[in-house]
């Protein structure tokens, strides 16, 4: 993908800082500076809190069934009211991280997502938890979208790659810890302390998120204009390649809610017949997805961004086909894939976000992520869907037609990209 210009320097940004200025490189943040390994232990905390709370259903889902009397369908509408309420606040969150601070509106966001983490366990029934998750999901917005701004605009362009993949690793621990202690103490004690579980480990990692958080250097207040606002918002959907980065987001998280949303249903019916509390452990492969979250900036530097989107399509594509295997040393072999290739994708594509806005990057990050959470609800609900109506193909086949479009649209960039190399030669 070729970056396309959106017609404004850096300098336009508010806060932002002349890149021919030595002064302004000295204040962005680069590794062995004590305020950036600050930074990057902060959003790592508050990747953990956000991906706590947003999935803190989904490895409940087959108990939730169970108790409630719900269909794989219903069920998956409690991890998919999540990523609906967050997608539909992005935008307004990113226009308040414009006027009040990166810092203010994230420490809001989290803080206020635990506080009604709190209440979840309470919920009589399944409307009332489909509400508090839009409410609570709503209330996340701020975090994501102003981290990716916070790092765009802190950090040296040198090390954004790396620092926006430990934020992405952040959040695969904290999916993977949401997931892993709230099934445990669901399989042991019920779905209402699962849940009450989570909200503890979301608010330890709100107050370590707190105490960590730098100061932003680089960022200056400005009012909110709606008119502006639109302006920005219409400039990002006219850049071509900002909207390939939005659909790729929302291709991958298809992929990641299709499956996450019915492998818990697969391991405990036939023929593998898991204990929940064993099922629930299958999260530890959010691991891969640190590792290979993190591991996609230097791969970037080596292929390149195409090239890295590539390898993370074929390896989710990989996983997919494993997954259809009888064999559950397969099945969670292919799970490994799926989960390194999801992250790797997900974490390129996101950096590229915040690179390739040089006006308006909260705003891209939250278009962007807005994509990311419509592609997870959507993902989720059809492929529980599928999953009901055919088994695991079913849910399957949903990850690979959103992999064989991702894999067209980068097809798409990369022979773009080599006519404007020839077009350009031809012009010299």
């Amino acid at each position: 993908m070729s970056p396309a210009s959106t017609g404004a320097s850096a300098a336009t940004l508010p806060g932002a800082l002349s890149p021919s200025s030595p002064s302004a490189a000295d204040r962005r943040l680069r590794p062995g500076d004590r305020a950036f390994r600050r930074a990057n232990l902060a959003l790592f905390a508050a990747g953990v809190a956000t991906f706590v709370l947003l999935y803190s259903t989904q490895g409940l889902l087959p108990i939730l069934s169970a108790d409630l009397d719900l269909t794989p369908g219903q069920a998956s509408w409690t991890a998919s009211a999540a990523t609906l309420g967050l997608a539909l606040a992005l935008l307004p969150a990113s226009a308040l991280s414009d006027r009040y601070g990166r810092t203010a509106v994230m420490t809001a966001s989290i803080a206020s997502a635990a506080v009604l983490a709190l209440a979840l366990p309470f919920a009589p029934d399944l409307t009332t938890l489909v509400v508090l998750r839009v409410l609570q999901g709503a209330a996340l917005a701020g975090l994501p979208a102003t981290a990716m701004a916070y790092l765009a605009e802190e950090v040296h362009p040198s090390a954004l790659a790396s620092a926006m993949g430990l934020y992405v690793a952040g959040n695969s621990i904290g999916g993977m810890s949401g997931r892993l202690v709230s099934g445990w103490a669901a399989a042991v004690w019920g779905w209402r302390w699962g849940l009450a579980v989570s909200a503890l480990l979301a608010l330890l990692s709100v107050l370590a998120f707190r105490a960590l958080i730098p100061a932003a250097r680089n960022f200056t207040p400005a009012p909110v204009d709606a008119r502006a606002l639109a302006r920005t918002v219409g400039g990002h959907l006219r850049n071509p390649l900002l909207l390939r980065l939005y659909a790729l987001g929302l291709l991958f998280m298809a992929v990641f809610g299709a499956v996450y949303n019915t492998v818990g249903y697969r391991l405990v019916a036939a023929p593998f017949d898991l204990p929940q509390s064993v099922a629930a452990s299958i999260f530890v492969v959010y691991l891969v997805g640190t590792a290979s979250s993190a591991f996609a900036g230097k791969l970037v530097g080596r292929l390149g961004r195409r090239g890295t989107l590539y390898a993370a399509i074929g390896l989710t594509t990989a996983g997919l086909l494993l997954s259809l295997s009888g064999s559950l040393a397969a099945a969670l072999t292919g799970l490994v894939l799926i989960t390194a290739g999801f992250f790797a994708g997900h974490a390129t594509a996101s950096s590229a976000v915040g690179r390739t806005a040089t006006t308006g990057r909260a705003q891209a990050s939250a278009l962007y992520l807005i994509a990311y959470y419509l592609g997870n609800s959507l993902g989720g609900t059809i492929g529980a869907d599928a999953y009901h109506a055919t088994g695991w193909s079913g849910a399957a086949a949903v990850g690979l037609s959103a992999m064989a479009l991702a894999a067209g649209i980068t097809l798409y960039a990369t022979r773009r990209a080599a006519v404007e190399r020839r077009a350009l030669a031809t012009a010299r």
